[in-house]
């Protein structure tokens, strides 16, 4: 068996992963590299394959020309909804005679995304509920592949367990081990132990924060911190503002259900949370879209946010741009570019973190310099994380007991840790856990 790492093994993002069984090849995930994206869009907005490979944003899986395997492709198999994960599929896909497979609010997402880019993709696109399993069709044979719930940052996140002669090849890219989900169900521990014990050959593992000694505290957690935020703080007569990540519809319904206990009305910006909410809704998996009102393009968002001038006290707006990436909501607001006013005390929550990238970190540095500026009060890392920590994945890495470990989701400085703590585990490095790089080959 060969595993090739297309992207997101020296960066955090550009998820692609190959596994050649000789007759077929299985892709799992085909996301963008978000950095060089929120670049681009300062200065245009035409997305095109060509621009995209130019600043290398999408997945380099034209190295499968060249080893003649772009023909052998069967199925382009998504983990969950993130861009980073499933970004790339408008613009790559069209490339592989092969099904794109993922859980319906996956699939929902992506269709969003073929119609925003104006794309027709010939490819057939199946769903698979999670905790359910599907076939894929090879050249002479069929692979079965389990979709096992697991909680993440967004909803009906999969563990991907692809089954071949040689054993189980686990894809885990990204999860938590959350036992109180908010929304959705709680990880399937029984079938990991199920595939555990048929044999797990390979694991490919989320490990961005296999440095960090800790266990990711549940999503409950985050709803505590936003609930002593919201409701404890005295906001009476200020603007009050949240940003978080659009994807996550556990963390939104959190918010909105605080929002509603302040008897404000709730206010969506911006077309990422509308891509999501309406994703959401769709698969009957958003409880909270009867009681938000979401405003995405130009007039609809001066009309709101005139609303919202007028009546400071009765509204909370959710809106995108806690990274502060340009031309956010928040971005926009922050420079004066729509039609409200920040005034002094006004409340800023931030329910996430900052992605661990240079991009990033700068962004938000100059919106918080600007918010600053305005006396807004700002409540930072009202958050906690989607992915797994360093105990997190001792646990795993015991429940699964794989063969072989590739850790995964980010450059090596971030990544390296979970060698360590294979060595604990009794790996060894290049022999049993391997550290590799985008593009590299693994013959396991």
């Amino acid at each position: 068996m060969k595993i090739y790492g297309i992207g997101g093994f020296n960066e955090v993002g550009k998820n692609m992963t190959a596994v050649d069984l000789g007759e077929d090849v299985i892709l799992f995930d085909c996301g963008l590299f978000l950095p060089p994206i929120v670049e681009l869009e300062e200065s245009e907005k035409a997305y095109t394959e060509k621009k995209l490979r130019a600043i290398e944003a999408i997945p380099s899986d034209d190295i499968l020309d060249g080893l003649g395997l772009r023909n052998k492709v069967r199925a382009i198999i998504s983990s969950h909804a993130h861009l980073d994960h499933i970004g790339a599929i408008p613009f790559l896909a069209y490339r592989y005679n092969a099904e794109i497979i993922g859980t319906p609010f996956t699939i929902e997402v992506l269709k969003t995304l073929l119609r925003d880019e104006k794309i027709f993709l010939k490819n057939k696109l199946r769903t698979v509920q999670p905790n359910s399993f599907c076939y894929v069709q090879g050249k002479n044979q069929k692979y079965k592949v389990d979709f096992i719930n697991i909680t993440h940052s967004t909803i009906q996140t999969s563990l991907l367990a692809l089954h071949t002669k040689e054993g189980i090849v686990l894809y885990a890219n990204d999860f938590k081990l959350d036992n109180s989900p908010v929304l959705g169900k709680k990880p399937n521990y029984e079938k990991i132990k199920e595939i555990s014990k048929e044999g797990v050959k390979v694991l490919i593992v989320d490990a961005l924060y296999s440095g960090d000694d800790r266990k990711t505290a549940s999503e409950k957690v985050a709803r505590t911190l936003l609930e002593d935020v919201l409701l404890t703080t005295t906001n009476e007569g200020a603007g009050l503002f949240v940003t978080t990540f659009s994807s996550h519809i556990a963390r939104l319904k959190s918010i909105t259900e605080f929002g509603k206990k302040l008897n404000r009305k709730l206010l969506f910006l911006g077309r990422s949370l509308n891509k999501y909410v309406s994703a959401a809704s769709r698969v009957d998996m958003c409880p909270f879209r009867k009681d938000v009102e979401i405003a995405t393009y130009r007039n609809q968002l001066q009309r709101a946010l005139k609303k919202v001038e007028k009546d400071r006290q009765g509204y909370m707006v959710v809106c995108t741009g806690h990274q502060g990436e340009p031309g956010s909501i928040l971005d926009r607001l922050a420079r004066n570019k729509l039609p409200f006013n920040f005034k002094n005390q006004d409340h800023v929550v931030f329910s996430s973190s900052v992605i661990p990238t240079k991009a990033s970190i700068e962004n938000r540095a100059k919106l918080d310099a600007k918010l600053k500026k305005r006396g807004i009060r700002m409540f930072n890392n009202v958050h906690v994380s989607g992915h797994a920590g360093r105990e997190d994945l001792r646990d795993f890495i015991n429940m699964v007991n794989p063969e072989h470990i590739i850790p995964a989701h980010g450059e090596h400085a971030k990544t390296a840790p979970m060698v360590e703590l294979g060595e604990e585990l009794g790996y060894k490095d290049k022999k049993n856990i391997h550290l590799i790089n985008d593009k590299q080959r693994l013959i396991v």
